[in-house]
């Protein structure tokens, strides 16, 4: 039976909040139904068509769907009709009762009520055959509209209903979610803390009572002050035992709220107690305290407790014991930062690095407490092609006081100071941690390494903390280019260039882009060590427009040679990363390569050279690594040349033909 939740003291119904606007048509819903209203017709959504699309994406519907509106199926539709309350929801042809259950925890809470189904809509003045929901996904809120065209048989819903025939919001609201998560197959199976996070922007904890920490009544008691959803129940070992009664009066596999949690002096000695709700409003615990009970016989009882904290954003603003929260936006793409777990050292290094700064300790405590959500995105609607939930999770390292990305080293040699319970295969791992004020390094990761997901990790903490990425930063430093060696000094190895130069290049001293893969590529291929087909020709014009200071076109010799010297070191970088001596570099080196040449690259940046430059096996030979190279290096040269500074940062300011003119050249 799924959790039940309720909100602790006094509600109201909250303004709504801005929300993104979702429609494809870029209108509100208000602005749509205004339209609907002027026009005299009723909206059709074209998003989310009446059609068997918005159903089903891997089977038929097994009986003949006729979608139709509220008006068509009862004489007077209501939207909702005496409140908003459990029985308004009833499963029907669809498994997803995790949602139904979340639905039924969303009536106990006004205020998350009140968020989720907006209060101005109806069926009486202004119906336009349109509604609105909204939902949180990934830190923002999003407002989806919907027609009310439902799909029914014999003119009954088949989906969701309420008790009451009458009443559509629940409805509704199913067809709603539906649509954000692309169709209504896509909501079969799934957790009901998913759908309560969605509805409430908030982030789950699960507790086995009989394992909790120590400090559980205070985890629950500061729950409670700040307006969490708390939820428990009694595990059921067979269907036999589900909704059976306890000699205590309690149901096994049944949702209870927790409502309240006190302390009371009782014979001379504290009592802790708490209070928890049966939503059926019968069958109580008939055990010491009555409708209150002792919290050690709570902890004896009942197997599971779940906690939805809520964000800043879905309380009241002058809501007491808030929590801090910041969230970080982010991806594991293949072969630059889906590095997997620690399990794989030699990938695991390129994942995604944020700095944690833990600043203030708890009230009268020595460390610092803080919960991490690590949440992978849009698995459910990418369901229909095929995709299934990665396994997640996260390690939690001590800072070394650098602000840069780590390298394989550092984990080579220093343990996790915490990390997710386990790596698992659902949408969200969230952990409690404590820990002393300080520094550390968060590393999200899938399991398995090179497997692509965008991900969102929330960092909740009872006191500010600080969090910074330490993969957004570009930071080149380039040596200025040495000046040519004087005619009459030159070592051996330039005397024997100079007359290969003289003899390919002619009377003019200068060569072609055609010329220069003559004389490279002949040079090169006398190298035993690097192994590697043959530059070409568009290397070679690269190379040419990075040195190139006359703008002719070609190479003088004084501009080779200081290629040359550039070619020599960016040669021995190649080598020392190809560490298979294979011939190739691994995309995830690359990462190594780059800084060691003077380029630290955002993790986007390096997920586009990656794609550009890497094959299928996430593999660079020389002549990708060499074009790499000389294109980072003339574009960071050029926007050295037109930057100016200002406020620490630098910029260029250019029109369309300097744009144009400069990336044709790069």
């Amino acid at each position: 039976m799924p959790y039940l939740y309720r909100a602790a003291g006094p509600q109201k119904h909250p303004v709504p909040k801005d929300a993104r606007i979702t429609h494809s048509s870029g209108q509100s819903f208000e602005q749509l139904r205004q339209e609907c209203v002027q026009k005299g017709v009723l909206f059709e959504d074209a998003d989310f068509p009446a059609n068997s699309s918005s159903l089903f994406y891997s089977e038929r519907p097994q009986i003949p769907f006729v979608w139709k509106r509220p008006g068509e199926i009862v004489k007077n539709p209501e939207f909702i009709l005496g409140g908003a309350t459990r029985t308004d929801i009833c499963q029907g042809e669809l498994g997803d009762c995790w949602l139904l259950a979340a639905i039924a925890s969303l009536t106990l809470n006004d205020n998350a009520l009140a968020r989720v189904v907006p209060q101005d809509q109806s069926f009486g003045r202004g119906y336009a055959g349109i509604f609105h929901f909204q939902f949180w996904q990934h830190s923002e809120w999003l407002d989806v509209v919907i027609d009310d065209r439902l799909p029914t048989f014999r003119d009954r819903l088949i989906f969701l209903h309420s008790a009451d025939h009458s009443e559509f919001w629940s409805a509704l609201l199913e067809k709603a979610y539906a649509k954000l998560n692309g169709s209504y197959e896509a909501l079969k199976g799934g957790s009901t803390i998913e759908a309560m996070e969605d509805f409430t922007g908030g982030v789950a904890e699960t507790f086995a009572t009989k394992e909790a920490p120590e400090n559980f009544y205070e985890i629950l008691e500061k729950a409670l002050k700040r307006g969490s959803l708390v939820g428990c129940s009694i595990d059921i070992r067979n269907a036999a035992e589900s909704e059976a009664r306890t000699p205590f009066g309690l149901i096994k596999g049944h949702a209870y709220s927790v409502t309240g949690i006190d302390q009371v002096n009782f014979r001379g000695q504290k009592m802790e107690l708490i209070r928890v709700r049966n939503p059926w409003g019968q069958a109580e615990w008939n055990g010491s305290w009555s409708d209150r009970m002792a919290f050690r016989d709570f902890k004896a009882h009942f197997d599971k407790v779940e906690i939805c904290n809520l964000t800043p954003d879905a309380l009241e603003e002058d809501a007491l014991h808030k929590w801090e929260v910041t969230v970080h936006q982010g991806s594991w793409v293949r072969g630059s930062t889906a590095g997997g777990c620690r399990n794989f050292l030699d990938t695991f290094w390129t994942n995604p690095q944020i700095k944690l700064s833990l600043t203030e300790k708890d009230e009268g405590q020595d460390d610092c407490t803080f919960l991490v959500a690590l949440m992978q995105k849009d698995r459910r609607k990418l369901k229909r092609f095929g995709a299934d939930m990665l396994t997640i999770g996260y390690a939690i390292y001590q800072s070394p006081g650098k602000d840069e990305h780590l390298n394989k080293d550092f984990f080579r040699y220093n343990p996790s100071q915490a990390r997710s319970k386990t790596f698992i295969n659902l949408r969200e791992v969230s952990d409690r941690f404590k820990l002393p004020p300080g520094e550390y390094i968060l590393i999200p990761s899938t399991f398995e390494p090179h497997q692509e997901a965008d991900f969102c990790l929330r960092i909740f903490s009872e006191k500010k903390a600080i969090t910074q990425d330490m993969d957004g930063d570009v930071d080149i430093d380039l040596p200025e280019p040495p000046k040519p060696t004087p005619t009459g000094q030159e070592t051996e190895e330039e005397l024997q260039f100079r007359a290969l130069f003289e003899q390919v290049a002619g009377e003019d001293m200068e060569v072609t882009a055609e010329e220069l893969e003559y004389v490279l590529n002949a040079v090169l291929q006398k190298k035993k060590d690097l192994q590697f087909k043959k530059l070409s020709l568009i290397s070679c014009k690269n190379i040419i427009s990075l040195m190139d200071t006359s703008g002719n076109g070609k190479l003088e010799f004084g501009e080779f040679t200081v290629f040359w010297d550039k070619l020599k070191k960016w040669t021995n970088l190649f080598l020392q990363f190809d560490t298979d001596k294979s011939g190739t570099m691994s995309s995830y080196e690359l990462r190594s390569a780059l800084k060691a040449a003077g380029f630290q690259l955002s993790h986007h940046l390096l997920q586009l050279i990656v794609l550009r430059y890497a094959d299928e096996g996430l593999q660079l030979g020389f002549d990708d690594f060499l074009n790499c190279l000389v294109r980072l290096e003339n574009a960071s040269r050029v926007f050295q040349a037109l930057s100016t500074k200002n406020k620490d940062e630098e910029f260029i300011h250019l029109n369309i033909n300097e744009f144009i003119n400069l990336t044709m050249n790069i």
